[in-house]
């Protein structure tokens, strides 16, 4: 349904506008109410957001996708849809997009040959998310898709731990 009423190239704006919208979701319980709660009419709920969206200069595409979430009681499951959504985006356009948790920040130091060695194990070009994990102690996690590679002490210690349990 997203895909139909946004339109190919209009996308990528679309994904930042629900993101925008998810943000909202998490921090202001009115805001998830008004899309959520039965009390409220469709057409309450539409000026409502319709209101909300011209401040925030969000498209009436996206709107009319939020409310249809609305009235088929699907906003609860917001964040999980939005992530299918650009996976499915990004599927189209051959694209991936990895999370990569490290123990202290790096910068963008690696950029270049993380994106180049993930570009070789996947066959698709990779947006590169950071994460910072001080609990990992060195190494990284890598998940891109349903893959997870990781490489950190935690996660040897763990296999380790496994190996020994097994004998």
């Amino acid at each position: 349904m997203f895909f139909n009423s946004v339109g190919t190239d209009a996308i990528p704006k679309a994904l930042d506008e629900l993101s925008v919208i998810q943000g909202l979701l998490q921090r202001s319980t009115e805001f998830r109410g008004l899309l959520e709660n039965p009390l409220f009419t469709p057409a309450e709920r539409a000026e409502g957001l319709k209101k909300v969206a011209e401040r925030l200069e969000i498209s009436e595409d996206t709107v009319r996708f939020v409310l249809y979430l609305s009235e088929e009681v699907l906003v609860s499951f917001f964040a999980e849809l939005v992530q299918i959504i650009t996976t499915m985006y990004l599927e189209r356009k051959k694209r991936a997009k990895a999370t990569v948790v490290m123990p202290v920040e790096t910068g963008n130091r690696y950029d270049d040959s993380l994106k180049s060695a993930l570009k070789r194990l996947t066959g698709r070009d990779v947006e590169i998310e950071y994460l910072v994990d001080p609990s990992l102690l060195g190494g990284v996690m890598i998940k891109v898709g349903s893959t997870m590679y990781d490489s950190s002490l935690k996660g040897q210690l763990r296999l380790l731990r496994d190996e020994l349990i097994k004998e």
